[in-house]
């Protein structure tokens, strides 16, 4: 790994989309900083003012503006204006632009208060820190002994450092990081010879998989047996991969590596370690808790009784709808910016890969796979083939935050789930890069560009929360509706083929339905993946099935059944749980190339033709998820 990222210095020849040019690039001023803390890295995101048909703005920094570029950029006509960033919260009068009206937008963000909290946010971070420390702190004296510590410690440490770099430079940790790392991992690296260090880095992947797979004690059925079958699946499928790659010459292998390395590491600190499993644990118990928020909501649209019951129209659509208002409600904020953009450097950092992929990979998990591609909105009629391909398989490889509380709300394992959308965010980027390797140049290689969003704006907190809850209303109908007329079509085709069927003397439990076929067809899979021999290769099969034509809404659904929920062993049943987890299914396909297409209508047939491709992609990815669950997780009862 390169101990630098190689920034773009010289400036890009004129493009028709304002989003592609360096004069329109800027680093935020914040709401919350203060001017002390304002120093960026090249590992910091940049954004963009101006690049959306709605309105014509080019940005004139002052300055003392930091400027990605740093290059000089002419003044504006028609007379300065200033402009609000939006997105970031900035009330600060950072970015001088003009429009072709010669005049900004009104800031629905630009009132008292906000000028009020922008002259005393010391005073608020200092009362804010107080109160968090006061409740740690007393916290741990009083159940030091009969509550977890570590959680509350993390809260603490999180609230505490996210104040402090307020106003210090985030270059007090890092430049120490980078300091130590550029003399230890580079210097190690420049004793192994050149053609040496991609067989070197794949060699102690291969250690750590083989390590912390076979390391454990055994247990019940998770026989290292049983771990050497979904060892061996795992190779099956980077063999399959490779095999079907696009171009084999032109594999990078250092994504695939050391996105193969994180995807188990990930794997290792959740499934294996205490700390790992508290952490996730925690943020299942809050999923949880939504739920129940949610069914207040019901309970007083409708009653108390009816908000207890398990039907889909009462327990998961609520929760839906409720959680996508909170997801609007921190956008609104900055706070789920923050997160993407943070995740989107590392997976930068670490996996050289283009800005525009590192965005829609960190985002996927949180807002889904449409909404995800719509943060890159003004770069995707630019984006290469590989990068439209890894866009894509990231939307089929995981399942956004509100379908997680819906699962969860019937009954999934939480763990399970949440640590499966993180596995699968760099398997996502190591099969794409496998699969359809970049034979291009990237307009967003070496840097990470965030578009300004026109989707998002809202006047106040409860305006984004109206705005949020409307949303809900539309994606739960959507879901609602799907899922009625796939499982009623599919149910038409089982008739037909039981139809035919009873000429062939099928009938009774052996009657020949979609869900028969593809038991057979997905057998192999789940042998690879590591189920044990026997009827439950069968039935895992099955439910592989279930989620690749109809969706993984239908095949959970029947994980949950009672009968499946007796047949399964535990190990089996924790596999089909991390192998169901994505997007990946002939209904997502539609919806993939729809947003695509509608984002960048030029590029329509690209997406067309790459589409399967990257759903097949995205499903290897989740099922190499599920290899690896099987190969880590020992204590399989607490997953299932």
């Amino acid at each position: 790994m390169s101990n630098s990222i190689e920034l773009e210095t010289r400036p890009r020849g004129h493009h028709h989309d304002p989003a592609l040019d360096p004069a329109n690039e800027h680093t935020h001023g914040h709401l919350h900083h203060s001017a002390r803390a304002e120093h960026h890295t090249a590992d910091e995101p940049v954004y963009t003012v101006g690049t959306t048909a709605e309105r014509s703005t080019m940005a004139d920094p002052s300055p003392q503006d930091h400027v990605y570029h740093g290059e000089s950029l002419g003044k504006p006509t028609g007379g300065p204006t200033y402009l609000q960033d939006v997105e970031k919260g900035d009330m600060s009068p950072t970015s001088r632009v003009t429009s072709s009206e010669n005049s900004a937008e009104p800031d629905p963000k630009d009132h008292k208060f906000a000028h009020f909290y922008s002259k005393y946010r010391f005073v608020f971070h200092l009362l804010m820190f107080g109160v968090v420390t006061g409740w740690w702190v007393s916290g741990l004296v009083l159940h030091h002994d009969d509550m977890n510590w570590i959680i509350p410690f993390l809260i603490w440490l999180f609230i505490s450092l996210r104040l402090l770099f307020f106003y210090v430079p985030i270059m007090v940790v890092t430049r120490p990081m980078h300091w130590v790392w550029n003399r230890t991992g580079p210097k190690a690296t420049a004793y192994i010879p050149e053609k040496w260090r991609l067989p070197a880095g794949a060699a102690l992947t291969v250690a750590v998989i083989l390590a912390g797979s076979f390391g454990s004690k055994e247990s019940a059925d998770n026989t290292r047996e049983n771990r050497a079958v979904s060892l061996f699946g795992l190779v099956v499928l980077i063999a399959g991969l490779y095999g079907t790659s696009r171009n084999r010459k032109a594999i990078n292998w250092h994504p695939v590596i050391v996105g193969m390395l994180i995807q188990f590491l990930v794997a290792l600190f959740v499934l294996r370690t205490e700390a790992g499993y508290d952490i996730f644990k925690f943020i299942s118990d809050l999923a949880r808790a939504l739920l129940s928020f949610a069914k207040d909501g019901v309970a007083f649209l409708t009653t108390a009784e009816i908000s207890q019951l398990g039907y889909f129209f009462f327990s998961v659509l609520p929760a839906i709808i409720f959680f996508i208002s909170i997801v609007q409600l921190l956008y609104y904020w900055g706070t789920l910016q923050w997160f993407v953009s943070k995740a989107a450097v590392f997976f930068f950092w670490a996996m050289r890969i283009s800005g525009a992929e590192a965005v829609v990979a960190a985002a996927t998990p949180f807002i889904g796979q449409g909404e995800s591609a719509m943060l890159i909105k003004p770069f995707v009629p630019h984006l290469t083939k590989a990068e439209i391909h890894q866009v894509m398989t990231s939307g089929f490889a995981t399942i956004a935050g509100s379908v997680l509380v819906a699962y969860i709300g019937m009954g999934v394992n939480p763990q399970a789930l949440i640590s499966s959308c993180v596995m699968s965010i760099p398997a996502s980027i190591a099969t794409s890069k496998l699969r359809y390797p970049e034979e291009e140049e990237s307009l967003t290689s070496g840097k990470i560009v965030v578009p300004d969003d026109e989707e998002h704006k809202a006047a106040n907190f409860l305006h984004a929360f109206a705005n949020g809850a409307w949303l809900g209303l539309k994606i739960a109908g959507m879901i609602m509706t799907t899922l009625l007329c796939i499982i009623a079509f599919v149910n038409l085709i089982d008739g037909i083929l039981t139809w035919l069927g009873h000429y062939w003397n099928l009938n009774g439990d052996n009657e020949l339905t979609l869900e028969l076929i593809l038991s057979y067809i997905f057998y192999p899979v789940a042998f690879l993946l590591g189920v044990p021999r026997g009827p439950d290769l069968l039935r895992v099969g099955r439910l592989l099935g279930i989620k690749v034509i109809v969706n993984e809404f239908a095949a959970y659904d029947l994980l949950q059944s009672d009968a499946m929920q007796a047949a399964l062993s535990p190990r089996s049943k924790l596999i089909a749980t991390y192998s169901l987890c994505g997007f990946g299914n002939i209904g997502s396909l539609g919806t993939q190339i729809g947003v695509l297409s509608q984002i960048a209508p030029g590029r329509s047939g690209d997406v067309s033709r790459l589409a399967i491709s990257a759903l097949l992609t995205g499903v290897l990815s989740t099922l190499s998820s599920a290899s690896i669950a099987g190969l880590i997780v020992s204590d399989q009862e607490a997953f299932t």
